[in-house]
């Protein structure tokens, strides 16, 4: 005789309600927070104009039906795209992800909480467009710069303990998750209808990461996190209409995610939410290049002006016994590669070839990723003498909370006996250990991406506002993003 399952329905899980209650209810005090937070947006949108100068991913954004233009809607950064929110979210996240510049969070699980700008500046444009437009006030950069705090919070410390591609999931599952909840918070959901969006968001099947990882790594990986922070504005505008949501979403005996995505288990977590993941995030600053090798890029440079000479021809490059990479575990699983590179998508996360490129060049650029440059045959000369070797203590270091560490050391071997420095690098120029150093480079970043884009004196009219913190956070969100509209 079977057994009856009940169908009492269950009170929500703790997971939902923790997220809720933060979007709902936590005030972010921290000034460090706001800060890092301007010069997130700021860098943000950047790396997005960058991309825009690239026709692969320019062929996704706008419009899906050619000519539509939606009256008060979402603006598209650096375009003249008007649209919906779920369509100006996902042109907003693909273009901001398409070059892998953006800022990263490396733990158990790695991703980018900027990712959730897309969600976030549509959802916020959209509405103080239509709120404008009835006479009622327009919602302010502050408005969207707490949602980055929050939404960065909610997929860092979802990432710290909990590790989704160790069961094969794509990290865009914590991308949707913290847009959907911190957009649900932006339309004015009730802590109810926070945790039934972000319900909705968990019991959604989920990204896998097949398109990240040989063979079959593609430009996937470059539009996914618009598609999940598009996906978010969706959910979130589904339940503010009045759609239900699933309380044991996640532990749901058989059908949760906990059984049927994540092997039994449930979520493990480090610390409550506040503000540590935006005070702590890491910056992409001085070149594209997937995180766990930045470091790595860093060493090459260094190498360069040491010894770059003898590495400019083929016949140099035979003289080299090996170029030993030592490194931290999780680059050996994602990024040490071998073999054929297919795309621009499999370049940026070889961690080979970004270091070959800095050995030949001291410099490393988008554009070094594409065709032209990976035709040069010393790339792959060079790649062929390099092998990875894991360091226990960099593992250690890149996992302790305190330390944060993305450590990479390289040393050259010549055939004659003699070898280059062993030169190490244990936290990127984008970490916070390094923000003075690296936020006036930040700086000049952006300042190289408006001039992308933008005419001298729109230029200096959005880079004196972004240095601004108090005059940004107090402008209204429409008036901002039409300073960027071309």
């Amino acid at each position: 005789m079977s057994a009856h399952i009940s169908n009492v329905r269950p009170d929500p899980d703790q997971v939902l309600v923790d997220i809720a209650n933060y979007v709902h209810d936590y005030v972010i005090n921290s000034d460090e927070a706001f800060d890092t937070a301007r010069n997130c947006l700021m860098d943000t949108l950047g790396c997005g104009f960058e991309a825009l100068d690239y026709p692969a991913c320019t062929k996704l954004l706008g419009p899906i039906v050619t000519g539509t233009n939606v009256p008060n809607g979402s603006k598209v950064p650096g375009t003249n795209y008007q649209l919906d929110p779920v369509l100006g979210a996902f042109n907003i996240g693909a273009m901001i992800r398409w070059l892998d510049f953006n800022d990263t969070w490396l733990a158990a699980e790695w991703g980018h909480p900027s990712d959730n700008l897309g969600g976030i500046l549509a959802t916020a444009d959209w509405l103080s467009r239509t709120r404008v437009a009835e006479g009622k006030a327009a919602l302010t950069i502050k408005d969207v710069l707490t949602a980055m705090i929050k939404a960065h919070e909610i997929q860092g410390v979802l990432a710290l303990e909990n590790s989704f591609n160790r069961v094969g999931l794509d990290h865009v599952v914590l991308v949707k998750v913290a847009s959907t909840a911190v957009v649900a918070g932006m339309l004015g959901a009730s802590k109810a209808q926070i945790i039934d969006a972000v319900s909705n968001a968990w019991i959604d099947g989920q990204a896998l990461r097949t398109y990240r990882h040989s063979p079959n790594t593609g430009s996937r990986k470059s539009w996914a996190a618009g598609d999940a922070t598009s996906r978010a504005v969706r959910l979130a505008l589904m339940v503010m209409k009045g759609e239900m949501g699933y309380p044991s979403a996640l532990t749901a005996k058989t059908w949760g995610f906990y059984d049927v995505l994540f092997k039994g288990n449930a979520f493990k977590f480090q610390r409550p939410y506040g503000s540590y993941v935006m005070e702590q995030v890491l910056f992409k600053i001085s070149f594209p290049a997937e995180f766990h090798a930045q470091t790595a890029v860093e060493c090459a440079f260094q190498l360069n002006a040491q010894v770059g000479g003898k590495l400019q021809t083929l016949e140099q490059i035979a003289q080299i016994d090996k170029i030993v990479i030592t490194t931290h575990e999780s680059a050996i699983r994602i990024i040490d590669k071998s073999g054929p590179l297919n795309n621009p998508a499999d370049r940026d996360h070889c961690i080979q070839y970004m270091t070959a490129i800095g050995l030949l060049k001291g410099n490393l650029t988008a554009a070094d990723y594409e065709d032209a440059v990976a035709a040069d045959p010393r790339v792959d000369a060079l790649r062929d003498k390099m092998v990875c070797v894991e360091k226990a203590e960099y593992t250690r270091d890149y996992l302790d909370p305190e330390k944060r560490s993305i450590a990479n050391a390289i040393q050259i071997f010549f055939k004659d006996g003699s070898a280059s420095d062993n030169i190490a690098v244990e936290y990127p120029i984008g970490h916070r250990r390094r923000r003075a150093e690296g936020i006036p480079e930040l700086v000049k970043k952006f300042k190289t991406n408006l001039a992308r884009r933008f005419p001298a004196k729109q230029q200096a009219a959005i880079l004196d506002l972004c240095l601004n913190q108090k005059l940004l956070e107090s402008m209204p969100v429409n008036e901002f993003v039409d300073l960027m509209v071309i």
